[in-house]
């Protein structure tokens, strides 16, 4: 059985996922190509970097990031402090706020997560004006995100059980396919899905390691339930098997699956 992921601490995820997820932002970000003084909403906003990159690229209007972690919420409260910029605790199947109070609904890394993506796509569509944008990315876990897939083919390869919790097993909905099967039903229009590309760049196996040892997320969750033997065996895999150059640093390619479309309405 897979386990429910972690997410706890604002700074543990940041050093964990964060970093990567504001490379991702900037490129969707640049691809959603949307105007200024528009009014955002970002949904599973977790540690507030997507909300934080809207806020210095897109001269919003207003953004409030939303999450269902308090503790989340407290770390963007306490460090993403920007004009126009609000954080609340909220559920993304329940959004506390009034039909088309926005013109923007976006998440970054989080429709996964959603217990009932479904239901999370219909209160993003809710919450925007029609003519609106909803907008969301996903790793794409199964191919394309490798310092995810590094892992848990070093873990299954070790523990056999490890397979039911890797994220390209539980997330089947992080594909092109399966991204345009949630977002369909949702009436959503003029669908439009678009690869991101990153490097994920570690300076050291220590930089890629530790951040696992966090607890927070998928890949960290499952590492902090494995006996000490266990993760020493991952650990010395995946040490051996990561492509570092001479000084050590391990540069990995990630891509995530970015798709949006229109609310219905003028």
């Amino acid at each position: 059985m897979s386990l429910k992921d972690q997410w706890t601490s604002g700074a543990d995820y940041d050093q964990w996922m964060g970093r990567w997820s504001r490379l991702l932002a900037h490129e969707f970000l640049n691809w959603l190509d949307v105007p200024a003084g528009l009014r955002w909403i970002d949904v599973c906003c977790g540690s507030g970097v997507v909300t934080e990159a809207i806020a210095e690229c897109n001269a919003p209007a207003s953004v409030v990031g939303v999450d269902v972690s308090s503790d989340q919420i407290n770390f963007a409260r306490q460090h993403r402090i920007r004009p126009n910029v609000a954080f609340k605790i909220a559920d993304a199947m329940a959004l506390p706020f009034a039909d088309a109070s926005f013109d923007i609904a976006v998440c970054g890394l989080g429709l996964n997560f959603i217990p009932d993506p479904a239901r999370g796509l219909e209160e993003f569509s809710r919450v925007i004006r029609p003519g609106g944008t909803v907008a969301v990315y996903v790793w794409d876990y199964a191919k394309g995100a490798r310092f995810l897939r590094e892992f848990w083919d070093a873990a299954i390869a070790v523990d056999s059980k490890a397979g039911d919790s890797d994220q390209a097993h539980r997330f089947p909905m992080c594909t092109p396919e399966g991204l345009r099967g949630v977002f369909e039903p949702a009436k959503l229009y003029d669908l439009n899905v678009h690869a991101l590309e990153v490097v994920t760049r570690f300076g050291s196996f220590d930089d890629y390691w530790n951040p696992l040892l966090t607890g927070q997320g998928s890949a960290p969750n499952y590492l902090a339930t494995c006996d000490k033997k266990i993760q020493a065996s991952i650990r010395e895999l995946l040490r051996a098997t990561l492509p570092a150059n001479d000084q050590g640093v391990i540069e990995l390619p990630a891509r995530a699956w970015t798709i949006r479309g229109w609310r219905p309405g003028v």
